[in-house]
């Protein structure tokens, strides 16, 4: 017979949880990937991307066909770098905007919660590509002088220094800034973009027509500062000086005002 006693007690089976995997946060270099990506994604990226090698195209050979070609290699830089300093600010406005345009906000967001840390990677991708197609219209500048000079004995004029390409770095440094700035604290394209095309020409104005605008002009206008940084002139402590002082409100104001307003401003999926 069988007693209670002898009865072994049922051992019970507790569940043991399931091991997840760490979730690793993102590191910055990973981040500004994914942004960089975004910014070829969107119909808007990849148009403007190539409105800026149409143009540049056509530069090119319109200055291989008038006088022959006979245009120096800085010439051909001028030609090739100015449409792509007039619109990368637009690239940089469109790098900072698709959050709110395409409503991609709330998704980015949650997956990276430290919003600066976006922010701070879209002006580091946007830099990138600024960067990368300076490289590519310098390229495209070479060859065309090449040609020029190997099928139309134009004369060879190899002239452009280390110093102007390092100033064109720098201006596409400022203008990928400038235009991310802007976009992270407007949040709308057109008013960006808006706001970037017609401060130059309204400070023109004003250098025009007030009296004594124009020596004040290379302090605040970063278009009238910048120019030397366009065409490798050299820039001595003043112009420096006038450099810093319009890149303050141009693109550093710009820039951490936009970073504040996006880590501080509430973001819905509306």
């Amino acid at each position: 017979m069988t007693t209670a006693s002898s009865v072994e007690p049922v051992e019970t089976r507790t569940r043991r949880p399931r091991a997840t995997p760490d979730v690793r946060p993102l590191t910055f270099a990973t981040l500004t990937l994914v942004e960089w990506r975004k910014q070829l994604d969107t119909r808007a990226g990849r148009w403007m991307l190539a409105v800026i090698a149409i143009i540049t195209a056509a530069v090119l050979a319109v200055m291989m066909a008038v006088s022959g070609g006979n245009h120096s290699f800085s010439a051909f830089v001028v030609g090739t770098t100015t449409p792509m300093a007039m619109l990368l600010p637009i690239v940089g406005v469109l790098a900072a905007t698709s959050e709110w345009s395409q409503r991609t906000a709330l998704v980015t967001f949650t997956l990276e919660p430290r919003r600066t840390r976006v922010g701070l990677a879209k002006v580091v991708a946007a830099i990138g590509s600024g960067l990368a197609l300076l490289v590519l219209t310098i390229g495209l500048a070479a060859l065309a002088h090449l040609l020029v000079v190997a099928f139309r004995d134009a004369d060879p004029a190899w002239d452009v220094s280390v110093r102007a390409v390092l100033y064109l770095a720098l201006s596409v440094v400022l203008f990928m800034a400038q235009g991310v700035g802007f976009g992270l604290l407007l949040r709308s394209t057109p008013a960006a973009i808006v706001t970037l095309l017609l401060a130059p020409t309204l400070f023109g104005l004003l250098g025009g027509l007030v009296p004594g605008m124009a020596d004040v002009l290379p302090w605040v206008d970063l278009g009238t500062a910048g120019e030397p940084l366009l065409f490798g002139s050299a820039l001595d402590g003043e112009g420096w000086a006038q450099l810093g002082t319009a890149t303050l409100i141009w693109v550093v104001a710009p820039l951490v005002g936009g970073l504040w307003r996006t880590a501080r401003s509430e973001i819905s999926s509306s």
